[in-house]
């Protein structure tokens, strides 16, 4: 982990050296919130749950000591309903939920050179704790939790310069300074070591992004 946060620390650093003035002044914290879909990197998962996927929630806060870097940590919630099957027989055996709730902390670097700048790209990864839950009908609960790795990218589109008098409003009624709307692709792995069974999947969310 130390190696990609340290990875991504440097590629900001080009980014920071050409910054105009104007971005010395930014805003310091960042809260995103976020939705979409997950696919499980569980082998069979579909069989038993209908779909290659299932909703996906998550909220994080950020601390910016850069207009280019962000550091923070956030948490997410993903579940799904299916079917168990008798291991010798294969017919259903009852209703399975599946839960997974994510803990991520993380290092971001955005691809922002001024303030008018209506798209910003972006990559980070960082730690990922998972912990699952899986209960079957007439069957005792498992559950756990696992560490491993995250990685994520995608692209900021800032609603200030969509709607600057909306923004205006945000700021003097909440003290919000920036507003992005985003979309975004993150892969994790995250290996159980009982079962060496991977937790992690890809994901695909969009969200909103205040900056404050």
């Amino acid at each position: 982990m130390r190696t990609t946060v340290w990875f991504l620390v440097l590629l900001a650093l080009p980014f920071a050296a050409t910054a105009e003035e104007s971005l010395l002044d930014h805003p310091h914290w960042s809260l995103e919130i976020k939705g979409g879909v997950f696919t499980p990197a569980l082998q069979d998962w579909s069989r038993y749950y209908g779909k290659d996927s299932m909703p996906a929630y998550a909220v994080s806060l950020a601390y910016n000591p850069l207009r280019q870097v962000s550091i923070g940590a956030g948490a997410g919630a993903m579940s799904a309903t299916g079917k168990a099957y008798n291991q010798r027989s294969k017919n259903p055996a009852g209703e399975a939920t599946y839960e997974l709730n994510p803990v991520n902390v993380f290092v971001i670097a955005r691809g922002v050179r001024h303030e008018e700048q209506w798209l910003v790209p972006y990559i980070g990864g960082g730690w990922t704790r998972m912990y699952y839950r899986e209960m079957i009908t007439g069957q005792e609960t498992v559950r756990g939790n696992a560490d491993g790795y995250h990685v994520r990218g995608g692209v900021q589109l800032s609603l200030d310069i969509v709607d600057a008098s909306a923004s205006t409003r945000m700021y003097a009624d909440y003290g919000i300074r920036n507003t992005y709307f985003f979309i975004e692709m993150e892969h994790s792995r995250v290996i159980e070591r009982t079962t060496s069974l991977d937790l992690g999947g890809t994901s695909y969310s969009g969200g909103l992004l205040f900056e404050f």
